[in-house]
């Protein structure tokens, strides 16, 4: 996959795939919520791409994916056929972040765990859910979330661009992750004005991240490593800049560890390591930025 499928990375990363991110979580949304049924065909590339509102490349690539996992089948002269669909409550092959939020929002009390990158995949899918609040489907009482990024004054091991001395592409990254965190607050805001007490921490740390991390409700983690890859980056303004360094997001394998149940399991479980992980780094390593 390169920069020109997604409109962003060589990975078609998640420093800068909201169009690609958004066209996923739409299309998963479908066939878990019964618009897609099994058996059934979905529209046409050209429908879906102005329903969505993106380009036909993008609507392609988020078919390739879903096809590569298994739930569609596209032949050629024949469109795009349903071979199976997830279900929210019991994810089925592997981990999807959508499932497992739509479950933890279930819940009265949410707690969202994040480090990542930038967070883009986790912030299309928060929105998402807040979508549910406002729709009335779901009414938690408290959501909190905390979010890792890395500073924005960290000389970044990806992205980056091939030349030392081109900023572009970590311009183009502090931008992305600025923008997540101002989302992040108007989210949390939406919330509020529904009556739900929504909070939001965003700390840095002065490291790339080497995987992307999601707690929820204390209950389950996800758990991705970043994979880099060298390629074109395609920038804001449509120009490119060649041979850079990225990670590979969209497709990301999620893998998945749950809390165990049993009080003497817990210290030696997986599930336990990134807990503690994730704790001992917010409080004696992450810092909160200075405002302004």
């Amino acid at each position: 996959m390169t920069a020109s499928d997604t409109g962003t990375g060589p990975g078609g990363d998640e420093s800068g795939g909201r169009p690609f991110q958004r066209v996923e979580t739409a299309l998963r949304l479908r066939l878990t919520d019964g618009t897609y049924r099994k058996g059934d065909m979905l529209p046409a590339q050209r429908t879906l791409e102005k329903d969505l509102g993106v380009s036909r490349d993008t609507v392609r690539n988020v078919l390739k994916l879903l096809a590569k996992e298994g739930w569609i089948a596209t032949r050629r002269g024949s469109g795009t056929k349903v071979l199976k669909v997830p279900s929210a409550a019991a994810p089925q092959g592997r981990p999807q972040l959508y499932n497992f939020m739509h479950d933890a929002f279930k819940q009265p009390e949410v707690s969202l765990d994040v480090s990542a990158l930038t967070g883009e995949s986790f912030v299309g899918l928060f929105d998402l859910q807040v979508g549910r609040v406002e729709a009335g489907e779901i009414s938690p009482l408290r959501v909190h979330v905390r979010m890792m990024l890395p500073s924005e004054d960290t000389e970044l091991l990806y992205p980056r661009s091939g030349d030392p001395k081109d900023p572009r592409v970590h311009r183009r990254w502090r931008n992305m992750a600025r923008l997540n965190a101002a989302d992040m607050e108007d989210f949390c805001a939406r919330l509020r004005d529904k009556g739900v007490k929504a909070g939001l921490e965003v700390h840095r740390v002065g490291w790339t991240p080497q995987f992307k991390l999601y707690i929820l409700n204390d209950a389950d983690a996800l758990v991705g490593i970043y994979s880099p890859v060298r390629g074109p980056i395609r920038l804001e303004d449509g120009t490119s800049v060649p041979n850079a360094m990225d990670v590979k997001g969209v497709g990301l394998t999620l893998h998945h560890h749950q809390r165990p149940k049993e009080e003497s399991a817990r210290q030696s479980s997986y599930f336990a390591d990134y807990r503690e992980w994730f704790d001992t780094t917010w409080s004696e390593l992450a810092k909160q930025p200075k405002s302004g």
